[in-house]
């Protein structure tokens, strides 16, 4: 059998599963469990650069360095905090909080921005992953590994049982030949709701193969519009968040403001329920909201993103970088609400997935640039334009401009002289 690194196809299925109360109770403590192993290896990792620093041969300090050595596994660590030895946690749980620390170690070498492994804090949020292992079997499915779906909608995990669950994607249930599950994740989000996250792996491809389409688009992404295409076509802005906003700071208020009287009585707001129940249940309204929102504006890009990779053979896209557009304030919040960075995220493995081709191009000038005659604006005594300037005259050739059209078109025509280099 064939592990998941051997597999030549992999694909993410996100489902929502509705536990009971006794199983949320498990997954509370699993989710607790998997921080604190996670916590407890960066607290290891940040004293043993300490004693390493002070470079002496003191028996103590050498049997302190070896000690926590020892304890950097799953086992060792479960003999040192008795209550990880609780039969409701699962074993794979331990393990992968400590290769996620790992991992995080191995994302630092990469790229440095991602920064060294911090602490987890307690959120209302839960999160812990777990793996599907096949110990007999001689075929991997999706119907007989330790993880393993009863039927459309129900799915069996470790230490949870039989979960209902709302989202399988029929066709994937149907799939003849061996599917293997990897990675298992399960999540709570702020709204009370709870997910389970599979990795798929397979020889066979998960998505059928789309007949050539000959056809490439250039799209220039914007506050105004969503996007423009090089086509001429245009895609509004929804502008989720503007919409709610004003219910979202009515919400925010009443939060507020139970919350300084829970203060001012000296009442704990993660104790029990009787003692900030006014506050939790605010709490849940604001969370509903701003999952509201997520929701809408994630299913906007998904869709958004699918139709532009299945009916084009080349997607061509500027490459932004939203953290410094953030940092001006007057745009911060259109571009939170747009979703570039998301958006652009879709769209490549979309492109992977379905076998088209996505590239992204420097932004550099393909607003300032003439499409017909390349004059730069900005340049021969000619000022730049502005985001007021929508529309504008070439002043070497007098060509008529819409300004996210003509930055489209420049955008293509870099994306095919790349592609021709590459």
């Amino acid at each position: 059998m064939k592990s998941m690194a051997q597999l030549e196809y992999h694909y993410g299925l996100k489902v929502r599963i509705y536990p009971s109360d006794h199983q949320k109770q498990i997954i509370k403590v699993n989710s607790d469990a998997s921080r604190f192993i996670y916590n407890e290896m960066v607290a290891i990792g940040k004293e043993l650069w300490q004693l390493n620093r002070v470079k002496l041969s003191i028996d103590t300090v050498q049997d302190r360095i070896q000690q926590l050595k020892l304890r950097q596994n799953a086992k060792q660590m479960s003999n040192h905090f008795q209550f990880l030895e609780d039969k409701r946690i699962d074993s794979l749980a331990k393990a992968n909080a400590i290769q996620n620390y790992h991992k995080a170690w191995n994302t630092f070498r990469k790229v440095h921005e991602a920064g060294v492994p911090k602490f987890h804090r307690k959120s209302y949020a839960w999160r812990y992953q777990t793996n599907c292992q096949y110990p007999k079997q001689k075929t991997a499915r999706l119907d007989n590994g330790t993880v393993c779906f009863e039927d459309r909608k129900h799915i069996v995990v470790p230490k949870l049982g039989r979960l209902r669950i709302k989202g399988a994607q029929q066709r994937l249930l149907d799939r003849q030949g061996e599917t293997r599950i990897g990675t298992v994740t399960i999540s709570k989000d702020a709204a009370d709701r709870f997910f389970l996250s599979l990795q798929l792996g397979s020889d066979t491809p998960f998505v059928s193969k789309l007949s050539r389409t000959n056809r490439q688009i250039g799209i220039d992404l914007n506050t105004e519009n969503f996007l423009t295409a090089s086509d001429g076509r245009t895609i509004a802005n929804p502008r989720y968040y503007r919409t709610i906003k004003g219910k979202l700071a009515k919400a925010q208020r009443t939060l507020s403001r139970r919350q300084r009287r829970a203060k001012k009585e000296q009442r704990s707001l993660r104790g029990s329920l009787r003692e900030s129940k006014n506050y939790q249940k605010q709490r849940l309204v604001v969370a509903k909201i701003h999952a509201r929102v997520f929701d809408r504006r994630h299913d906007f890009l998904q869709r958004t993103s699918t139709a532009l990779i299945k009916n084009q053979d080349l997607v061509v896209a500027e490459e932004l970088r939203s953290k410094n557009l953030l940092k001006n304030h007057a745009l911060a919040m259109s571009i939170s609400d747009v979703g570039w960075r998301s958006f652009l995220g879709m769209l490549s493995y979309k492109a992977d997935l379905y076998d088209r081709q996505f590239i992204t191009v420097s932004p550099k000038n393909t607003t300032q640039t003439c499409h017909d005659c390349g004059f730069v604006m900005g340049s021969d005594g000619t000022e730049k334009l502005t985001l007021a300037d929508r529309e504008w005259i070439c002043p070497q050739c007098h060509v008529h401009h819409i300004r996210d059209y003509n930055a489209a078109l420049n955008i293509l025509e870099k994306g095919l002289q790349k592609q021709q280099k590459a």
